[in-house]
């Protein structure tokens, strides 16, 4: 299944990550969506734009409240314009990986160590943005239109995963045996056999984020306190079903592991596809991929650009007047290009260097998962029993919902940061904590810089805490 968040890796590593996913993607699933419950009863409560941020505000309380506003409104900017930027990356390497299918030759050959094939890669992803940067320029009226076909080609890229793909392995190279499946293991990353496994998280737990996007449109929604908290809980369960349904499938179907590894291109499953159903066969399933994930990009862009809206409009950002500026019918269309600009920028340094752009890429995913952890963290320790007024509300599950959310919440961080192949060198260095820190100082900051009566005034804390009450 196409999925925006499998960009956070490398794709080239994720073969050896599905290995070693079984167990770790049960507990992802498990402890996402008790981190989705516990967005989903402040979001019930809370249905604003650039909502996260707010979140973790209102979570805070009164005396904290701007602190962390600020400093999870910078990692939530941070996390969701590298998506866009990620996704573009990863729909080009499913396009390129058909020169490998083809056998085409490449000057210079394929490869990161390519100054050339890294110039084409970025050509395509800069163009694959514009695209993905244009629908947001569509009337508004189309949107669900495009909520709807990428759906339709998401399930339609799962369900011949599922049904073809199979039948196509089986009059080829044939499925892995059940043992292998469910009892195999392999050490790709030089680490421990214990860290080695806690890696897997990259895969599981990356595939799982991002399901607080529909808080950020809650303004654009009918019935928000219901739909909005909704969202999130479906799309964590149906991500979660899904992905680890596609895992599985995706072990039975991988050939073996001398064969897997020998796989050059750098989306290994267009030449999987292509070993199981014929070069043809790998044309179609890579042009539903490239198409979905140019819808998904877009969508991704719409939660964005409210987001970075929001967080404009309440006066974080620089240039914030002029991002904040909404067209007449109600569409932040400056927010959007100022996602591009960033994305466009970003995309810019696979050209020096492939290592530096998956760091940035990667460390997309760290503030997204930091910002989910300190909210559950707020919750227990600052805000336990506010929002009394949500339609989600945890009851006697709260303070056991919030300590779980928190607890794996810092595992995934922790892996995140962690180097991902062992012994550390220039090449494998993981540069997302040095990024996670910068933009922390940042958010920082701008707290320290920005004064208290620009945002999030101690009044608008105390409303949000109490809705039904006169602030005191």
């Amino acid at each position: 299944m196409v999925s925006p968040n499998i960009s956070a890796g490398s794709s080239s590593s994720l073969p050896s990550l599905i290995v070693r996913c079984r167990s770790s993607y049960l507990i992802t699933i498990v402890f996402m969506l008790i981190t989705a419950a516990v967005l989903a009863e402040i979001c019930s409560a809370l249905p604003l734009s650039g909502s996260i941020y707010i979140w973790a505000a209102e979570s805070a309380g009164p005396k904290y409240a701007r602190f962390f506003g600020f400093i999870v409104a910078w990692w939530s900017c941070t996390a969701w314009m590298t998506f866009a930027a990620g996704n573009c990356q990863t729909t080009a390497n499913y396009i390129v990986s058909q020169l490998a299918v083809w056998e085409i030759d490449f000057p210079g050959g394929i490869g990161n160590d390519n100054v050339k094939w890294r110039a084409l890669i970025w050509a395509i992803s800069e163009a694959l943005l514009v695209v993905a940067v244009a629908i947001n320029y569509l009337p508004p009226r189309m949107y669900s239109a495009i909520f709807r076909l990428s759906v339709a080609l998401m399930m339609l890229d799962f369900f011949l995963c599922v049904i073809w793909l199979p039948i196509g392995v089986s009059k080829t190279y044939g499925f892995r045996s059940a043992k292998d499946v469910f009892t195999m293991t392999y050490n790709g990353t030089g680490a421990p056999a214990g860290w080695n496994w806690m890696l897997s998280f990259l895969f599981t737990a990356g595939t799982m984020t991002g399901f607080d996007a529909s808080g950020h449109i809650a303004e654009e929604t009918k019935n928000a306190s219901v739909v909005a908290g909704k969202g999130i809980l479906t799309s964590a369960l149906a991500t979660g079903i899904l992905g680890f349904a596609t895992a599985i499938l995706f072990l039975f179907c991988t050939p073996d592991l001398e064969t897997l590894f020998a796989l050059k291109a750098p989306q290994p499953f267009v030449q999987i596809y292509a070993l199981a159903l014929g070069k043809g066969g790998s044309i179609v399933m890579t042009s539903i991929a490239v198409v979905g994930l140019i819808l998904n990009t877009s969508v991704a862009i719409v939660a964005a650009s409210r987001l970075v809206f929001a967080v404009a409009r309440d006066g974080v950002l620089p240039l914030s007047g002029w991002i904040s500026t909404v067209t007449t019918d109600g569409q932040p269309k400056n927010a959007v290009t100022v996602i591009f600009v960033f994305g466009a920028t970003l995309l810019c340094t696979i050209l020096p260097s492939q290592v530096a752009f998956t760091s940035l890429v990667s460390a997309g995913g760290v503030p997204t998962i930091a910002a989910y952890g300190l909210i559950a963290l707020l919750r227990l320790t600052m805000t336990p029993d506010a929002f009394q007024s949500s339609h989600f509300r945890l009851g006697p599950l709260a303070r056991p919902f919030y300590a779980s959310a928190v607890f794996f919440n810092a595992i995934v961080f922790s892996v995140m940061i962690s180097p991902f192949f062992f012994p550390v060198t220039a090449e494998t260095f993981n540069f997302a904590p040095v990024i996670f820190g910068a933009v922390t100082v940042f958010g920082i900051a701008s707290w320290y810089l920005t004064p208290e009566d620009k945002w999030l005034r101690r009044e608008l804390i105390l409303q949000g805490l109490n809705p039904t009450e006169e602030t005191e």
